[in-house]
């Protein structure tokens, strides 16, 4: 799965110049929590909602109504950027694009194609692809289990289910508590809970969970 197959388009962007208080009734209204920066085309800077917040006078302040418009109508967008932004292509792997954002603390990433913004990919859509590769929507069996970390013992547990008469909805591979092992999280549709535990003890270390999901 690449980047350009789940990022946000078109993009919704801001001006360097745009007034904070335009950008932020802008986001609102979009329901958006960041945005990237454009101006003639290049992406100059990204803005968040909470750089936007943050920039606003606190409700404790004592100026008037009309003292604090006029100072929003005076901050401008490029004053709060950030300025030095993390980048994707489409055809960045979905799990690059996780890496750059869990290493380097980010929410969105604007996805350029030769050098134009052309989407943007964040947690939120990172979120629901999690939600999928762990089958959160579809009701089965979901099982945890501990294999040796050794060729062949993933392919001896869906095997065995297939056989069984189940159908896998979602497999994920975890690290498990020390290198020789692996934690394996499943869901099955098709079979029982007691008929999913019957299969795969026998040819598991151990069985941390299951349980039936209804979602």
């Amino acid at each position: 799965m690449f980047v350009g197959e789940r990022m946000s388009h078109p993009i919704i962007s801001v001006t360097p110049r745009m007034p904070v208080n335009e950008a932020l009734h802008l986001m609102r209204t979009e329901h958006i929590r960041r945005t990237p920066v454009i101006e003639e085309g290049k992406l100059v800077g990204i803005v968040s909602m909470k750089d936007l917040l943050n920039a606003s006078p606190s409700p404790a302040t004592s100026l008037s109504v009309w003292e604090l418009n006029y100072l929003l109508s005076k901050l401008t967008v490029d004053s709060i950027m950030t300025r030095q932004v993390w980048t994707v292509t489409e055809g960045t792997p979905i799990e690059e694009a996780a890496r750059i954002m869990a290493d380097n603390r980010v929410g969105g990433l604007p996805v350029l194609r030769d050098s134009h913004v052309v989407g943007i990919i964040t947690e939120t859509d990172l979120f629901k692809i999690f939600l999928e590769l762990m089958g959160a929507r579809d009701r089965g069996i979901r099982a945890t289990v501990v294999l040796p970390d050794t060729p062949g013992q993933l392919a001896k547990l869906t095997q065995t289910i297939a056989s069984a008469g189940g159908n896998i909805l979602a497999l994920g591979t975890f690290a498990g508590a020390d290198p020789s092992q692996s934690e394996v999280t499943f869901k099955v549709a098709g079979m029982t809970l007691d008929e999913v535990r019957a299969q795969v003890e026998p040819i598991v270390l151990s069985v941390i969970d299951i349980r039936e999901s209804h979602p």
